[in-house]
């Protein structure tokens, strides 16, 4: 953005041309393709670059004040570019392109169009990481916008807070929802290839800690669920599924098998045929609990955990986050290779919640730090609970004595909440939570303020600027 008068743009042009060159070269330097559009300072200029720009549905549309620029190039530019917008300040004494982002950022406010904005030297690690936190957010919610999740099954066990309004999501979230019937797991299952199968189950021996009871289970009942998983696949590549939840309980879980292999297998970034890209995928097909992980996974690309909070363990202030075969195996040993993962995993017999049987797909969480979140509504509308934390583990008798007083069978992750036990009880609308490793609280509020989703920061997450 620029000048409107032709000779103020003409005399300040190589200034603006130098900028515009370093700041494009940081965010390529960062792996990014960046799009330039001609510098704008007449009005015709202003429409003319946007929609150019627009026309190749980037993922991120930045407006660069380097010199003092006529609002009125803001405006009409922001008017043919539908995505997520960022604007980019210089602060110099000489150029005031500070001065040019304050006058057009005012004017975007006064229509309510959504904007970020970032100020400073590109080059000082500051002002670059505050321009990368909003590229992460903008790219996560572009991506999100046009994708499909598979609802397979109906709601859970009348869990209210699995289901979510296909019409609200559609219009702040840009998503779509494909329903699909359990029936098609079962139904796909049997006509898998008994080799496929049988190769998981072995690779699954060879690996893991396989503990077959000769009941609950078995090699044909693992196997089943191997099946089921390979029945996901077909129809996520059938549907063009982007991300899924199954109900499972209680048809599948009585009288089929348990989705827990499916489910962490299809969150991880593996299988037994080699690497592949993680499907987020959230069991009692929890709708928000999915939506949430998508966006977790778009801002990291990392396999992203759900569990239930099942138990606060007040003597240490550690909460056990544990829920039935969601967590990816990634999350035993958080590594590439996942014979480091599966040596610390262990598939057990379900218990007696789930008769038909299978196997529970049990390990703990690796420690770390880690960022919490899960999206809610409150009376209608969304917010995105987000806090700090960090996965701990103790000496094996300690963990074995503390996951033993839920359910030991199941994956377990302890986590050290930077929020107050009784802040989150009084108030967290969910009994599922979601985490990725790392910290990601700056890139979900940048996120929040995109979608038009309130950010509901818990604990030092809900004292930040």
């Amino acid at each position: 953005m620029s000048d409107g008068r032709d000779f103020v743009a003409r005399d300040v042009q190589d200034f603006v041309d130098r900028a515009t060159g370093n700041l494009a070269g940081t965010l390529r330097a960062d792996g990014h393709e960046v799009l330039v559009a001609e510098t704008v300072w007449t009005n015709e200029l202003a429409t003319a670059e946007a929609r150019r720009i627009a026309a190749r549905r980037p993922d991120l549309t930045i407006f660069h004040y380097t010199v003092w620029a006529f609002p009125h190039f803001t405006m009409l530019a922001a008017d043919s570019t539908p995505g997520p917008l960022l604007l980019v300040g210089n602060i110099d004494p000489q150029y005031p392109g500070m001065v040019g982002m304050l006058a057009g950022g005012g004017a975007l406010d006064q229509i309510g169009r959504v904007h970020s904005r970032v100020w400073g030297d590109v080059g000082e690690d500051g002002t670059r990481r505050r321009l990368l936190t909003q590229i992460r957010a903008a790219t996560a919610v572009s991506r999100l916008r046009g994708s499909t999740f598979g609802r397979i099954g109906g709601r859970p066990m009348g869990m209210y807070t699995a289901v979510a309004n296909t019409d609200q999501w559609m219009d702040t979230f840009g998503v779509d929802v494909e329903e699909i019937d359990q029936w098609e797991i079962v139904r796909r299952s049997e006509l898998v290839d008994p080799g496929r199968a049988a190769k998981g189950r072995e690779w699954l021996e060879r690996l893991g800690n396989v503990h077959y009871d000769g009941d609950r289970l078995t090699p044909d009942k693992l196997e089943r669920q191997i099946r089921s998983y390979y029945a996901m696949r077909e129809l996520i590549e059938e549907w063009n599924l982007d991300f899924s939840g199954i109900k499972g309980q209680p048809e599948l879980t009585t009288h089929f098998a348990t989705m827990d292999v499916a489910e962490a297998f299809l969150n991880d970034p593996y299988d037994w045929d080699g690497p592949k890209e993680t499907h987020v995928t959230a069991t009692e097909a929890d709708m928000d609990g999915a939506l949430t992980m998508q966006i977790l996974k778009l801002l990291t690309g990392d396999p992203v955990l759900f569990a239930d909070v099942r138990h606060y363990h007040a003597d240490k202030d550690v909460w056990d986050l544990c829920n039935s075969g969601q967590h990816a195996t990634w999350y035993a040993a958080r590594s590439d290779d996942p014979a480091e993962n599966l040596a610390r995993t262990r598939f057990y017999p379900e218990v007696f919640y789930f008769p038909a049987g299978g196997a529970s797909v049990h390990h703990l969480a690796a420690p770390g730090r880690a960022t919490f979140a899960r999206l809610t509504r409150l009376d209608g509308r969304y917010r995105m609970h987000v806090m700090r934390g960090d996965f701990e583990q103790y000496d094996d008798a300690t963990n074995d004595a503390m996951m033993r007083q839920s359910t030991l069978e199941w994956p377990h992750a302890f986590a050290r909440l930077r929020a107050p036990a009784e802040e989150f009880l009084s108030r967290f609308g969910s009994n599922h939570i979601h985490a990725v490793p790392g910290e990601h609280v700056a890139e979900l509020r940048a996120v929040c303020d995109l979608l038009g989703v309130d950010f509901d920061g818990f604990g030092d997450a809900g004292h930040d600027g």
